[in-house]
């Protein structure tokens, strides 16, 4: 009926759920889906016959699936699978659509920003049991495990981490070795170089900032940070920590740098942008992550420059906040779990985990791949790796789970944090807006959670 490989496409929202609708219905008249409206029961089926997954960042990662589901299959001569790939930013609304009208896949691509609301939805398996009697309990990073589950929202593990992305701090070697500055790693560092390697005469800068979007992700990785805060929440998570006076003053220092060690321009770049204009060759750091990696080797070479993680306290901490993991749910419509698992079990397995990965340049969620020679090779990903595991390292949680932390922390606030870097809003009072708002979102997930 449809071919084994399909691609999404962006459609407006009544048309988008019309076809999610049509494809529901004809997905369970061919029987090629297995999988119906959230909330409707599955099984575990007999582990064999035709699942269908949906890749959530096609763009990007088809070709590497394709690889992976061709190995799996010779593995599994009595599974096959049909690809469905989905552009990353149409991804929420293709789950959302089909969880309301009908055709959810047998497994399923899910980011840890949209966990949450699929979860909410009643959508998603519990996997911890699975997880539990799996060669790959063990195998898998705890960090990225406890992320994810905090991601869902509940005590339970609702998607296997396949990949982390980490912050990483990308400064020019040439740059340094000239003006006598030692790495970066202190934010006492950071800000000295910051300062030192701006010559505004020369259009040259010791930073770049991120002022459109993405911004407050980044700003907020740079607060706490700096400011050393553990915990994104007071004790008993009802207040957030977003503007406690640490954080206000980390905040000030932070986009003290706009115009004065950063150029212009950065009020409105977001991460295309802000990297273009590092790889230009003017300026000294870059805060990004380790997706932009092949496009800084590419540009300057890779002996004149590094990325290493953020930089660590005064004494020695290093804080950050918690990186977007991607991973694989499997959705409880599916009449195919047993044959579900199978597949999440072999892609992300050591070996599959690890080409994944290296295709993607990101961290792997299994233990064992971050051992293997590409990581070492890649220094940003091994030291990311090495930051992301280490005990050393304090991790702040997001709350991903909030099902307003998307709109708070994108469309709300980006173009309030244009007006602190202008100088129009303090820092305190954007954070204190900021945890107005965080506060209540928080109130309100808590009173519908609490029954």
């Amino acid at each position: 009926m449809s071919s084994r490989i399909r691609k999404g496409h962006r459609r407006s929202a009544p048309v988008a759920i019309a076809l999610s609708l049509l494809l529901g219905i004809t997905a369970t008249a061919c029987g090629d889906d297995g999988s119906g409206i959230a909330g409707e029961a599955g099984s575990e089926g007999s582990g064999k016959g035709t699942i269908t997954f949906w890749d959530n960042n096609t763009a990007v990662r088809r070709g590497i699936w394709m690889e992976i589901i061709k190995d799996f299959e010779k593995k599994y001569p009595d599974i096959k699978v049909e690809y469905v790939g989905i552009p990353a930013e149409n991804a929420q609304s293709k789950y959302d659509n089909s969880i309301q009208g009908g055709g959810l896949p047998d497994v399923g691509g899910v980011g840890a920003a949209m966990l949450a609301a699929i979860a909410a939805q009643g959508a998603l398996e519990p996997l911890q049991d699975r997880l539990a009697e799996s060669p790959l309990d063990g195998e898998l990073s705890k960090n990225m495990l406890a992320s994810t589950t905090s991601a869902g929202g509940t005590s339970q593990l609702l998607m296997i981490p396949t990949s982390a992305n980490n912050g990483v701090l990308y400064y020019r070697t040439d740059l340094f070795k000239s003006a006598g500055l030692d790495a970066p790693t202190t934010w006492n560092k950071f800000y000295e170089a910051a300062g030192r390697l701006t010559a505004k005469d020369k259009n040259r800068f010791g930073y770049t900032i991120r002022g459109g979007v993405g911004s407050i992700a980044q700003a907020l990785d740079a607060v706490y940070g700096q400011s050393g805060i553990k915990s994104f929440w007071n004790a008993d998570k009802t207040k957030t920590t977003v503007n406690d006076p640490k954080n206000v003053a980390a905040l000030e220092k932070y986009t003290a740098l706009y115009k004065k060690t950063t150029p212009a321009a950065d009020l409105n770049n977001n991460f295309t942008q802000m990297v273009a204009q590092y790889d230009g060759g003017q300026i000294g750091m870059l805060s990004h992550n380790l997706g932009s990696y092949q496009d800084h080797v590419k540009a300057l070479g890779p002996g004149k420059f590094r990325g290493i993680p953020n930089p660590k306290t005064a004494g020695g901490k290093r804080v950050q906040v918690s990186n977007p993991i991607d991973g694989l749910s499997i959705f409880k419509t599916s009449t195919k779990k047993k044959a579900a698992w199978k597949f999440i079990e072999f892609a992300s397995s050591h070996a599959a985990s690890s080409r994944f990965n290296e295709s993607a340049g990101l961290i792997p969620a299994n233990n064992k791949a971050v051992e293997d020679a590409w990581v070492e090779k890649s220094e940003p990903t091994r030291l990311a790796a090495e930051a992301l595991n280490s005990p050393d390292t304090t991790i702040v949680q997001l709350p991903y789970y909030l099902p307003d932390w998307n709109t708070i922390s994108k469309a709300d606030n980006e173009p309030a944090f244009q007006k602190v870097m202008l100088g129009k809003t303090s820092a305190k009072d954007f954070l204190d807006d900021l945890a107005d708002q965080l506060n209540t979102a928080q109130s309100d997930w808590k009173r519908q959670n609490s029954s």
